[in-house]
């Protein structure tokens, strides 16, 4: 293990932004594609990830005074402190499990993809931290480096097929062909998001509500924009929060600071994941071209990091709107003791996914996003103890006077609190998991459009267009 130590800190201190273009070049080169072409692609697809964490850092940069100033204005205050992603994912990477979970992943993918069992490449290296993260908490309970290690393996499988499972409703719903998100904790929301929607369609007038971002630039004009909704939302959120702080003129300029930004947010993000994509289109053609001289017509995915579906204007919207909800949530929901504050900012990770499954409806996706809150809420108040213990064993700092943290990131992830569940009885549980990731696999082989319409795929016909291949 200390001689991967070093290239895996290499890896992870590159950034997603430089080595996600490197990934992309070297395989881009690998399936055919020229030098000038790979390296065009690979710039792309850097600029548009640094694209997207700019616009990020500008959502959190603004959104994060006002959700602090919240919390201080209505004197939220629970015994659980959220530290925030960046937080679970320092200590899933200083876990003992870290290092092992790299090349163990990458491995595994490959066997994956070439026994034809998944057809998603998970290229989103840095993310493998949500499977490290599981993985520690195995060993924690379990004491078995090995075991954490052999669990990671299994959560980075499932969520390989989720990303397969998904990939068609998340590409015909955000232009985006030959793409997946394998993300650790995004796509195990689909399925709380699969119940809720599939309960909405046996409400007779909640069902027929349209309202996709489309639908809703026609029949409001210039109020459906996505900009106008980012204001409005951002400016209100900001007028709660800093309503008689300081003089008039200063809480005017806040609030209109906060909401122009969340207009600039709904507006950039999916430029930038336009260009992003615009980079891998090369990948996706080569590589499935290079797939179909070898093995017929069997499709290739690029697996990618959440974030960049965040760039749907249905995501953005609804993330906003879910901020106070959450805190309100967290205020009146019995035995509840988290706060979440510091991972609030990061509710587009957990809408993004479940925005597919909806086919973009904002109201449909409001709903399923406040209902499967509240599930997790419940997660991160559980898996707070076993989250506390891998903190202490990587020397994590804690806040002043705090005993338990969590975050809504994985510390709320029903998929990670499951294998924690089967830790319990280790060979029992997690041959529970394995049968059911073998049955639901072979389920999906058999009958893929029954299941690709469960996460919100419909063909053109069904939408009134010209028939398209499922």
């Amino acid at each position: 293990m200390a001689a991967i130590e070093p290239i895996v800190q290499f890896l992870l201190d590159l950034g997603a932004g430089v080595f996600l273009p490197v990934v992309v070049f070297v395989l881009a080169t690998v399936f055919g594609a020229s030098v000038g072409r790979s390296l065009r692609s690979a710039l792309l697809v850097g600029i548009g990830f640094v694209g997207i964490g700019l616009i990020l850092d500008l959502l959190f940069v603004n959104l994060s005074p006002a959700i602090e100033a919240l919390v201080t204005r209505f004197g939220f205050h629970l015994s659980i402190v959220d530290v925030g992603w960046p937080a679970a994912a320092a200590i899933a990477f200083g876990s003992d499990i870290a290092a092992l979970v790299i090349p163990a992943g990458i491995a595994l993918n490959v066997v994956l993809i070439v026994t034809g069992v998944t057809r998603t490449m998970n290229i989103d290296i840095w993310n493998f931290w949500h499977f490290a993260f599981a993985g520690a908490l195995v060993q924690v309970i379990t004491g078995s480096l090995w075991l954490g290690l052999a669990s990671a393996m299994l959560y980075s499988a499932i969520v390989l097929f989720f990303a397969d499972w998904t990939a068609p409703a998340v590409q015909k719903l955000m232009g985006m062909p030959g793409i997946s998100f394998p993300h650790g904790f995004s796509a195990p929301l689909v399925v709380p998001a699969m119940a809720v929607n599939w309960v909405i369609d046996r409400i007779p007038g909640l069902r027929d509500v349209e309202a996709d971002p489309e639908t809703i630039r026609v029949r409001f004009g210039v109020l459906g924009e996505p900009a106008l909704q980012g204001f409005v939302i951002g400016g209100a959120i900001a007028l709660v929060a800093y309503v008689g702080d300081g003089g008039v003129s200063e809480w005017i300029s806040e609030v209109l600071r906060v909401a122009v930004s969340m207009a600039a947010v709904m507006v950039l993000m999916p430029r930038m994941v336009a260009l992003l994509m615009e980079g891998l289109i090369p990948l996706s053609e080569v590589a499935r071209e290079f797939l179909r001289r070898r093995s017929g017509d069997r499709e290739l995915y690029i697996g990618l990091d959440s974030a960049v579906a965040i760039g749907h204007p249905t995501t953005l919207a609804t993330s906003l709107l879910m901020v106070p909800i959450t805190l309100v949530l967290a205020v009146i929901l019995p035995g509840n003791r988290v706060l979440p504050f510091a991972d609030l900012t990061t509710i587009p990770f957990l809408v993004a996914m479940m925005v597919p499954v909806v086919r973009g409806n904002v109201v449909r996706a409001t709903i399923t996003a406040t209902v499967v809150m509240i599930p997790t809420l419940y997660v991160m108040n559980g898996m707070a103890g076993f989250f506390s213990e891998v903190a202490r064993e990587t020397s994590f700092t804690f806040p002043d006077g705090t005993t338990l943290i969590t975050s809504l990131v994985d510390g709320g992830n029903w998929l990670a609190g499951l294998f924690v569940v089967a830790s319990g009885r280790y060979w029992l549980g997690h041959a529970l998991l394995v049968i059911a990731l073998v049955v639901a696999w072979w389920q999906f082989r058999r009958h893929p459009r029954r299941w690709i319409r469960l996460a919100g795929y419909r063909s053109g016909t069904e939408n009134g267009e010209s028939k398209e291949r499922e």
